[in-house]
């Protein structure tokens, strides 16, 4: 039997009724991004602190499946600036029609997308507790949610689905809008049930792989910076290397404050210190994403997500002879990261 009848509208009514409280409360976490993105200040402009392209740069480092779009993006500065652009006006206007609960199923289609696009991005963030990975799970769950209830008597919907007057409007209707679901009592029940099992799974495995939430040992990679150095290079009287901070608090950078070459027997043969660091020329420093590696006032700070060639150039380099030797970063936290070189 297919919920065409008077007792399915008002089950519908109801659902929507219920949920109501989520709608709201999950529409506004979306339409707030927009409010405190374009209202409230000016998060769009690259040339201001808390730019949101820098924020979205601080996903790349142990995002899931969607690391290679997000390197594309935050290596080609112009685009990730439209594509934030368009991005926030889209969380906008899905948070705001959703909680007028105008098209409120299409509206839920693009909740689950926003929330499952945060999940795989930034699911490994949050300093105190799962932080992204809460807000992603919970907005998958919530959009699915609102999809089967629809809006009900507390929506837009509820008055401009009257107009859908004949049988092929109302189909398209139910399935944007929040009429009933044109869905047998029997094919009802296992899409509920079929899309809450995948969702659970989800949540359980990215629980897993962002943090080690069902077995093995728990893991926060927000907690410490972590930077992992590559390419190192020594020839002549230059020295070069790359370095990623792929690990650490989004809100705060790290801070080196010594950068050491060593023999294999652990003499240091240069040595460049917090001031040294400090007064680097943009010369030296090769940034390759939005999230730039920079001179503080008593420390070089290396942003998350951020990547970039350093290149340090000293005469005594050049009288170093043939052998294997090792590249040592100081944190100012006590932190030391190393990489082994061979000239």
């Amino acid at each position: 039997m297919k919920y065409k009848d008077n007792t399915a509208s008002q089950s519908f009514d109801l659902a929507g009724m219920f949920t109501l409280a989520l709608r709201l409360v999950t529409g506004w976490t979306y339409f707030s991004a927009f409010w405190r993105r374009l209202i409230l200040t000016n998060k769009l402009d690259p040339d201001t602190a808390g730019y949101i392209g820098e924020k979205f740069n601080h996903f790349l480092p142990n995002a899931l499946l969607i690391k290679p779009g997000i390197e594309y993006l935050v290596s080609n500065e112009q685009l990730l600036w439209w594509f934030m652009l368009v991005f926030t006006i889209v969380e906008g206007v899905v948070g705001l029609l959703f909680m007028l609960g105008l098209f409120t199923r299409l509206m839920s289609i693009g909740v689950f997308t926003l929330a499952l696009g945060i999940l795989l991005g930034a699911g490994w963030l949050g300093t105190t507790c799962l932080d992204e990975w809460q807000i992603g799970v919970l907005g998958i769950a919530a959009g699915f949610t609102i999809y089967l209830s629809g809006g009900g008597r507390y929506a837009l919907d509820h008055y401009t689905g009257r107009r859908a007057i004949n049988e092929k409007r109302r189909n398209i209707f139910s399935i944007i809008g929040s009429c009933n679901l044109n869905l047998s009592s029997k094919a009802l029940q296992r899409t509920a049930l079929t899309g809450a099992i995948l969702i659970f799974l989800l949540t359980l495995a990215t629980n897993q792989y962002f943090h080690g939430g069902l077995w093995g040992k728990l893991h926060n990679l927000s907690v410490r910076p972590h930077i992992t150095i590559s390419n190192a290079d020594l020839k002549n009287n230059r020295l070069t290397f790359t370095v990623f901070r792929d690990q650490g608090a989004d809100v705060y950078g790290s801070f080196l404050i010594a950068i050491r070459l060593k023999n294999a027997q652990g003499v240091i043969m240069m040595e460049k210190n917090a001031e040294d660091l400090s007064t680097m020329s943009q010369q030296q420093i090769q940034n390759s994403y939005v999230s730039k590696v920079k001179t503080g006032k008593h420390s070089l700070i290396i942003p998350l997500g951020a990547k970039a060639r350093l290149q340090f150039n000293d005469s005594v380099l050049s009288e170093l002879p043939e052998g294997t030797y090792k590249v040592e970063l100081t944190d100012i936290s006590g932190a030391q990261w190393e990489q082994t070189i061979t000239k």
